[in-house]
């Protein structure tokens, strides 16, 4: 038989493993008396672990959540995954740098050696975004709480780089029907029905001051776009539901598909010849969409659309001008019909 605190491992350990142990089948399991699965369950009780029993005939036991964080068991997989994931937890932009240093200085602290040892060669550099700003693990609580209750959320939203308005009152809190939390980039946001708006928003979570208390709890509305994924890439996008660039145009170009390809992971690129390729790519506007193509370095044709056509000659007289001698001012030619530049979502 195995030493009470080899035992009171392995029991342990099956308790995570599952939600509800019959107790027959954890003394099969330990190799044990019913008795001896009871008084290891207490022994554990005592160390701080929250196990619940039911009783009957089919009583059995199960590790609930307690007020106080146990020691916890970790099988080896479990254990190197944790390490990983805290040592790129920089680029979560969640503001848990240092807690998350702490947490994976214990963990390292307790593996043994052959887990160490895979950790340890596990070299990772963890980069940032440029200027990523960081938030408040508190207001990522307060927002996910808010989306897991489906309760009204109220916050004051300061606006950022725009004109210094004249001295007047404070603008009022916002109030918005919280639907997903998100993390993209290295930011977070939050994705939400606005009520005095009428309209769905994107708020960046490193601006949002959350009020309390919440406020009544609502039925969730159906997401444009189907999924979070597709409407949060469509506004970045500069688009408004099916996820999809709201510019899309196709070209050819002299370059070979392989060159291409590498560089337009969101077009589709086709082979015409050993250096000619078809592209099918999209933007925020026509002349973003010209304006990438022509990083190429190739000779173009345009396949379509005409707005596509238009966005190149635009393009091509600003260039002219850019590259003439210097000389008195000229008039700004207005750009052409199309989607503006994307701003920041929740401005």
């Amino acid at each position: 038989m195995p030493t009470t605190s080899a035992r009171l491992l392995a029991l342990l350990s099956l308790l995570q493993a599952r939600r509800d142990w019959p107790g027959p089948l954890l003394a099969e399991r330990l190799a044990v008396s019913p008795r001896t699965v009871r008084r290891d369950v207490d022994r554990l009780r005592d160390l701080g672990y929250p196990i619940a029993a039911t009783r009957g005939p089919d009583g059995g036991y199960r590790l609930d959540a307690g007020t106080r964080l146990p020691p916890l068991l970790f099988d080896d997989d479990q254990a190197v995954a944790l390490a990983v994931a805290l040592r790129t937890a920089t680029t979560t932009g969640a503001g848990i740098e240092e807690a998350a240093a702490r947490a994976l200085h214990t963990v390292r602290q307790v593996m043994p050696a052959r887990l160490r040892h895979r950790v340890d060669t596990l070299t990772v550099s963890a980069v940032e975004p440029p200027a990523t700003p960081r938030v408040d693990s508190g207001v990522l609580v307060a927002l996910s709480a808010a989306v897991h209750a489906r309760e009204v959320l109220r916050f004051d939203y300061p606006a950022e780089a725009r004109p210094r308005r004249e001295p007047g009152p404070p603008a009022p809190p916002r109030r918005v029907e919280p639907h997903h939390l998100v993390a993209r980039h290295g930011r977070w946001y939050l994705v939400a029905w606005d009520l005095d708006r009428d309209d769905w928003r994107v708020f960046r979570a490193d601006r949002i001051a959350p009020r309390v208390p919440t406020g009544p709890r609502f039925a969730p509305r159906e997401l444009p776009g189907g999924t979070v994924a597709d409407f949060v890439t469509s506004r970045f996008r500069g688009a408004d539901g099916t996820g999809d660039w709201p510019c899309r145009g196709q070209v050819i170009l002299d370059r070979p598909a392989a060159e291409v390809s590498v560089f337009t992971p969101d077009g589709v690129v086709e082979e015409l010849g050993p250096h000619r390729c078809r592209l099918t790519l999209g933007s925020w506007s026509w002349p973003g969409l010209a304006a990438a193509i022509g990083r190429f370095d190739a000779d173009i044709e345009v396949v379509g659309p005409p707005e596509l056509r238009t966005a190149f000659g635009h393009l091509a007289r600003r260039y002219a001008r850019a590259a003439a001698e210097p000389g008195p001012p000229r008039r700004v030619e207005a750009s052409p019909p199309g989607h503006p530049a994307p701003g920041v979502p929740g401005q």
